[in-house]
């Protein structure tokens, strides 16, 4: 028995008959499978263009983590030496405890 939903693929089916007629549905599922096939050709491009942007981007963040490493080391550096010459260094910035550190090492 057709239930709710095949009467509505039916009546589909049998508007497409009525507006393009029968010679034509060739030449539409021909249509809809060269989109189909386009959609699929983009899609793919677009995932290879994404590996392509990772492989490209992943030397850079290796060097970006490479660099933020070594800046971490200096700043720790940097207040080992002031607090070993007894430099509060709270709420203040880099150039400020380094400012400081050359004032105590000067005298």
């Amino acid at each position: 028995m057709i239930t709710g939903v095949e009467w509505i693929i039916v009546a589909v089916v049998l508007v497409v008959l009525l507006l393009w007629g029968p010679s034509q549905l060739p030449k539409i599922a021909r249509a809809f499978g060269e989109a189909k096939k386009e959609f699929q050709k983009a899609t793919k491009e677009a995932e290879e263009m994404t590996e392509e942007v990772k492989e490209a981007v992943k030397p850079m963040a290796e060097s970006v983590t490479s660099a933020a490493d070594e800046v971490r080391k200096v700043d720790d550096k940097l207040l080992e030496i002031a607090r070993s010459l007894g430099i509060n260094t709270e709420g203040k910035t880099r150039d400020q405890i380094a400012e400081e550190i050359l004032k105590r090492t000067k005298k």
